[in-house]
């Protein structure tokens, strides 16, 4: 009997090696390695300075092949990369101007999760742990010194927290900027600043758009850091903003909206007054007058100005 208890024991500590090692589960997809070039999406423009990008949700569930449901993105299977590598170009031709871009691909967490708290205590996780790897990663091997922005937007914004929170003192002193772009922030700690001006170092930009304060989705109805990407006030102050309202047609086929954003200082949500297009619902958790799936389109111009005055101050040695 206890030579059988023996072998069992062996076969158990085998099994549970190769799950390791493999970075396999039930249900879960493999561990990205990002020693694998395929893993990222890299453009080196010999810059002096990088955009680390974490990419929304573009993930739902899905059906594995032995029938069971998978609540995270696979990395390695080209048709779940897709989404993810149009976020990472569409951000990159948007944002990054004359900057490098590098973006990990990750086993982010499917919309479904973001229906619950508790979904999402239980399976963003993984996803944000993934891009921890990654970033240490980057931050050893394909950085090389370089001052950085972190940007996150959604799903990604959230990473883009924990990345803060976890950051050494070293790293954060070449942070450009943190831009975690559309939920809320509930308070500033020790890596995560508040932005107070356009072209301060080292903080945090954070927004959240919506036409007004009863359309902010449940958990996200108050941010403690807030700034308004328009004129960069972090008041009331209203600002104008003129573009074309929808990246799903072309700007000629479009007339551009003529909108008035300002800051709630009470809940620290953007108000937007003036926007025309009806094509920003999300699927499942979308809410009519949240324009969570446009905070990156409608600012676009904004963003990318902003980032390049940010980097050139740090690269000039300007103390935030």
């Amino acid at each position: 009997m206890k030579k059988v208890t023996v072998a069992i024991v062996v076969i158990v500590l085998c099994v549970v090696t190769l799950l390791c090692l493999t970075g396999r589960q039930s249900g879960v997809p493999a561990e990205p390695d990002y020693t694998d070039s395929t893993q990222w999406y890299v453009r080196h423009r010999q810059a002096g300075a990088d955009l680390f990008y974490i990419v929304s949700t573009e993930t739902a569930d899905y059906t594995l092949p032995d029938g069971q449901l998978c609540h995270w993105a696979d990395t390695y299977s080209d048709s779940l990369r897709q989404p993810l590598q149009r976020e990472m170009h569409g951000v990159d031709r948007l944002l990054s101007g004359e900057l490098n871009f590098f973006a990990p691909y990750y086993r982010q967490c499917s919309l479904e999760t973001f229906q619950s708290d508790s979904l999402m205590a239980e399976r963003l996780p993984m996803a944000a742990r993934d891009v921890g790897r990654a970033f240490s990663h980057y931050i050893k091997h394909l950085n090389g010194g370089r001052p950085f922005i972190l940007a996150g937007f959604s799903q990604g914004a959230f990473i883009v927290l924990e990345l803060l929170r976890e950051m050494d003192d070293e790293t954060f002193s070449r942070l450009i900027a943190a831009y975690v772009i559309g939920i809320t922030v509930p308070k500033a700690e020790p890596h995560i600043l508040p932005a107070q001006r356009d072209d301060d170092t080292g903080v945090t930009i954070c927004y959240n758009s919506v036409r007004d304060t009863s359309c902010a989705m449940p958990g996200w109805e108050r941010s403690g850091i807030a700034i308004n990407p328009v004129n960069w006030a972090t008041d009331a102050t209203p600002a104008t903003l003129i573009t074309t309202p929808s990246p799903r047609h072309t700007a000629q086929t479009q007339k551009p909206d003529t909108m008035t954003v300002h800051l709630d200082t009470a809940t620290g949500l953007l108000i937007v007054r003036g926007y025309t297009a009806t094509d920003y619902m999300l699927p499942l958790i979308g809410i009519e007058g949240n324009y969570h799936s446009r905070e990156i389109w409608l600012y676009r111009e904004q963003l990318r100005q902003n980032m390049a005055l940010r980097a050139s101050r740090k690269l000039a040695g300007e103390t935030p």
